[in-house]
């Protein structure tokens, strides 16, 4: 079926008459109303608050000359409404915000004394939302005193500390709910489905961002792509800020970490821009594989600006632009060190969005825009190529997503209907280049006392090694202890300058493997969806259509539904929900991962096979309870069974990686978390979770498909159980504030521990190096290896390791016990005053930050088929100074 064909049949089962809408809605909206008097009059001058107290938004403003105030840039919540006007009785009411199209809210004051006191605190009915989809709400008043572990990756961080169920990775990788990167951002309604973090993509800069919205059920039909974790970005707008306001801060920290910034918002009632810029230099911007840090130097510049504009009362106008370029070494283990190994790399991204919306009367909203996201990566081998052991490789590829979107919101009566749609169109190119640096890698001889490689590079064909008194690596020796000689590798082996012509190499000389790919991938995604509120009853129904079209190809059609119901007197809410999702591959060297035929990926891999879409049923039950006035606790449940699950596998050991797919995998957990809002200026929140991850073979897509294979395992973002306290404390907003964050992790599998067959000692050490024996912290008694004096062997008994958790002898089950990163208590600590003059207009504020307070010695990972070994980051310091206006 072609491309127009599936257009029109998956149009024809959503029955919609609109053109191509959009599936990425506007995640805010506004609240807009007159205070009046009992006799009718306005009341200008009029105080107006609005808060939601989980949290911890608060926004206040006067009402004009017409007695009118409006709040724009508002996440969908409910919110707590207060009207102060002197001479009239202090007011209050909830309004729920849940679309795009404005809420209407009229005021009636009665004459009164306003001497009572005047509070924005919530009651109990207003922590709990009657919403089927789990979700966590963080708005900037809560995270700006959060201590974030990377100064590169803050999003990452802060997302990983606020919601449950994500677990944390190196380098800014976050697993949500049990998936690899199955998370997909959606910054004022664009949507952003490729990977972000340091080593694939620039993020949003964090302080550019006003409000998270963190969705981590049962997606609703308006989002699709990758919906393990859905992240709605708000940021900031100067919208109506006049007079301006802004700040200039600067920080000072461990490993000579320098990161500069500034933001100014400004505007008026019908126009108004923010605009944020700022550079990082950091000695360690990178995880590196040791605890201690060699060559991770890295540098950062991000731009930021979002212009409004509201030419009539209709209609609003949106851009969003952004830059960032990121410059960084790959961290070097102590073995690549000793070969000088100096690989660097390279990231720009470049984005613009554009929007516009129309309100026709007071219950449709028209929304259209368009976005264009491009991603430069580039990665640096060694100017050496020798230093970099056994392969030289290096990368040049983009990514370029441009698409347009459309929807139209409709809210009356007990109806939130939205009907919308996506058309993206992805542009990938690949450059690779590749040549073997280690004269045993390919060799097409062995030693006959060994069966091992004999490394001499003099020879250069199997038939050579007879008359040396070596055996021909042809495959004929059932002993050998590496793979036969492959032709196809000879002509890119630099180690044998000058390759037999039996090689049947086209040049004199061995020379880097050059792959160039492009391809376009276009997805398409209509939606119909509607909420349903009657009266303690709220449902959500709807179905989505998505069609994909790249080097491989799929066409769902795809149910969602979700029920809640609210049961008022214990201000309790239960809830279920069920999604069908269609999962699209990862663009990130999707090309060279899916070409068949591609000879020298096979060597080193096996087949290559395109990456298939994937289908997921998803299923969820949880609750929301609110406790008093000060604590809400939401729990959830779910279970994922997914056919074609995705993960990535590196290149050797290079920072390259290339996406995989698994027969299917089944994920089943729970998460919980508990707020505590703003009581007296203390505030916190207690996330936890437990996601149990179980892949099966065969793998169906990518390097080294392999439709043989069979059996269950856990993959590496199985994580038994996490948690996050965090607790903050300023007594009131003239004094200096502390927090502090507490995270524990169970640890991630370690899949790639190589096992001892002769069951002698539980792990094979001959399969590790002195340095990789180091990294994951083996002992033997009370013998730790060095750099020069590896372990050999050991007893069972005296075996250990002091940071990856390894079954004894026999016990080891890839999918019910295998080797984990051991367990670790992470503390982190900020403290500071946001007005250290005590003035009115121009503040200074001073920051000290401490991450891994205890100084932990503890690992991300270790021997990752995605990453490789990863350390956490040891204790550091980060002093900043601020001035606010």
């Amino acid at each position: 079926m072609n491309f127009r064909k599936s257009v029109f049949l998956v149009s024809s089962i959503l029955c919609m008459l609109i053109c191509v809408n959009s599936s990425w809605a506007q995640s805010t909206g506004s609240i807009e109303g007159v205070v009046k008097d009992s006799t009718g009059g306005v009341l200008p001058t009029a105080k107006v608050e609005i808060s939601f107290a989980v949290s911890g938004f608060q926004r206040e403003t006067t009402t004009g000359s017409n007695g009118e105030f409006r709040f724009t840039n508002v996440p969908f919540n409910p919110y707590h409404l207060i009207v102060t006007a002197t001479g009239f009785a202090t007011t209050a009411q909830d309004v729920d915000v849940r679309s795009s199209v404005p809420t209407k809210v009229e005021i009636s004051l009665k004459l009164g004394t306003t001497s009572e006191n005047i509070t924005v605190e919530a009651a109990g009915v207003d922590l709990v939302e009657t919403e089927s989809t789990p979700h966590t709400d963080v708005d900037r008043e809560l995270f700006d005193k959060l201590p974030l572990e990377s100064l590169s990756s803050s999003v990452s961080s802060l997302v990983t500390l606020a919601s449950p169920g994500v677990v944390a990775d190196s380098n800014g990788l976050f697993h949500g709910l049990g998936d690899h990167a199955e998370n997909s951002f959606s910054v004022d309604g664009q949507p952003i489905t490729d990977q972000q973090s340091k080593v694939f993509s620039n993020q949003i800069p964090a302080d550019s961002i006003q409000s998270l919205e963190v969705i981590s059920g049962a997606p609703p039909a308006e989002y699709g792509g990758k919906t393990s974790l859905v992240i709605n970005v708000t940021t900031r707008s100067g919208l109506g800020q006049k007079p301006p306001t802004g700040s200039v801060t600067s920080s000072y920290g461990s490993f000579g970490s320098v990161e500069t910034g500034a933001n100014l918002a400004f505007g008026g009632a019908k126009w108004g821009n923010f605009i944020s810029a700022n550079g990082l230099n950091t000695g360690r911007f990178l995880d590196p594989p040791e605890f201690q840090v060699l060559h991770a130097k890295g540098n950062e510049q991000n731009l930021f600006d979002r212009i409004d504009f509201q030419p009539t009362g209709p209609d609003s106008i949106h851009l969003n632009f952004g830059y960032t370029r990121s410059w960084f070494q790959q961290p070097n283990s102590f073995d690549a060190q000793a070969t000088s190994q100096d690989q660097r790399a390279q990231v720009a991204t470049f984005n613009v969005a554009p929007s516009w919306t129309h309100l026709f009367g007071a219950s449709t909203l028209f929304t259209v825009g368009a976005f264009v996201r491009r991603d430069n990566f580039n990665y640096y081998p060694s100017n050496n190529s020798f230093a970099d052991q056994p392969v030289t490789a290096g990368q040049q590829r983009t990514l370029t997503n441009a698409g347009f979107r459309t929807d139209v919101s409709y809210v009356k009566g007990m109806h939130n209907l939205k009907i919308g749609g996506t058309y993206q169109h992805t542009f990938l190119t690949e450059n690779f280049t590749l040549g073997l640096t280690d004269p045993t890698l390919n060799d097409p001889c062995l030693d006959p006392a060994t069966d091992s490689p004999a490394g001499n590079p003099a020879f250069t064909f199997p038939t050579q090694c007879a008359g040396a008194g070596f055996l021909p690596n042809d495959g004929t020796d059932p002993n050998a202890t590496v793979n036969p000689f492959a032709s196809v590798l000879a002509c890119l082996d630099l180690t044998r300058p000058t390759p037999s012509p039996l090689d049947g190499c086209t040049g004199t000389k061995s020379a880097l493997y050059q792959f160039h790919g492009h391809t376009d991938v276009k997805e398409v995604g209509l939606y119909a969806q509607d909420t349903i509120t009657a009266g303690n009853w709220s449902f959500n129904l709807g179905i989505r259509g998505d069609i994909y079209r790249g080097l491989s190809g799929d066409s769902q059609a795809q149910p969602r539904a979700g029920i809640a119901y609210n049961i008022k007197p214990t201000n309790s809410v239960l809830r279920l929900s069920y999604a069908r999702t269609m999962e699209s591959p990862f663009n990130e060297n999707l090309i060279f991962a899916s070409t068949p035929g591609n000879a020298v990926a096979s060597e080193f891999f096996g087949a290559t096979a395109p990456v298939p879409p994937g289908q997921r049923n998803e299923f969820h039950a949880g609750f929301q309870q609110g406790i008093g006035k000060r604590v809400v606790i939401d729990g959830d449940y779910l279970w994922k069974y997914t056919h074609n699950s995705y993960d990535f596998t590196d290149f050797l050991n290079t920072p390259i990686f290339f996406p995989i797919a698994w027969h299917n995998s089944k994920i089943s957990g729970f998460s919980i978390r508990a707020s505590f809002p703003n009581y007296h200026g203390l505030t916190a929140f207690v996330t936890a979770s437990s996601v149990a991850a179980r892949f099966f073979n065969p793998q169906v897509g990518g390097l080294g498909t392999d439709l043989t294979t069979s059996g269950a395992f856990r993959i590496d973002h199985d994580q038994k159980f996490q948690q996050t306290t965090h607790v903050q404390y300023q007594a009131n907003a003239k004094l200096p504030w502390i927090a502090m964050n507490w995270r524990y992790d169970n640890g991630l599998v370690a899949g790639a521990v190589p096992f001892a067959t002769d069951k002698t000692t539980p792990v094979d050490l001959t399969g590790l190096t002195a340095d990789q024996q180091m990294q994951a912290g083996l002992f033997c008694g009370s013998t730790f290896p060095t750099l020069t004096t590896p372990l050999t062997t050991c007893a069972p008994s005296k075996f250990g390791s002091t940071r990856v958790v390894i079954p004894a002898p026999g016990t080891e089950s890839d999918d019910h016990n295998p080797p984990r990163i051991a367990p670790r208590h992470l503390f982190d600590v900020s403290l500071g005053d946001d007005n250290l003059f005590q003035k009115d207009h121009y503040k200074w504020s001073l920051r000290f930050t401490v991450i891994n307070l205890t100084n932990k010695v503890a690992l991300y990972n270790f021997l990752s088929t995605f990453s490789g070994t990863h350390f956490v980051t040891p204790r550091s310091y980060t002093a900043e100074l601020g001035f606010h206006f």
